[in-house]
């Protein structure tokens, strides 16, 4: 019968002589998932704010199609009502349109400013991570050029 060779010694061996660092992956970790953090929160306060910015228009709008279609002495009444309503319902869409413009435009704002923080802290990491092997590769040519 055939065995195959083991050879999860020879492996262990291997890794075990194999130094590896894995400190710059934990930090890239802790960095990718404090700036997914950081996005969600804006994110959902920009989802919190359209939310209030749309149930008050909603309000508003029921509002003042309750005034519309109140009972009118005068037929005429009924047209000033309806454009009344109109006249108010695209004023009210034009300030709820710009309510909801400068929650993108922050939104925006707010993602530009966390990328290029996170940016210059990866920049920074990857400066740190480069010299740590530049000096860790140097050690090692000196060893083997010592031998």
């Amino acid at each position: 019968m055939n065995n195959p060779t083991d050879f999860t010694k020879a492996f262990q061996d291997a890794f075990a002589n194999f130094k590896f660092d894995t400190s710059s992956f934990d930090e890239a970790f802790k960095s990718s998932a404090a700036l997914g953090q950081k996005m969600s929160k804006v994110a959902l306060e920009a989802a919190e704010k359209s939310a209030e910015v749309s149930n008050n228009w909603t309000k508003d709008t029921l509002k003042k199609l309750g005034v519309a279609s109140a009972a009118k002495d005068e037929p005429a009444d009924y047209s000033k009502a309806v454009s009344d309503f109109a006249t108010t319902s695209s004023e009210a869409a034009a300030e709820n349109m710009a309510a909801f413009a400068e929650i993108a435009k922050k939104v925006q704002m707010e993602t530009v400013e966390l990328m290029m923080a996170s940016g210059k802290e990866m920049q920074k990491e990857a400066s740190a991570a480069v010299k740590k092997a530049t000096d860790e590769v140097a050690k090692v040519s000196k060893k083997a050029a010592a031998k």
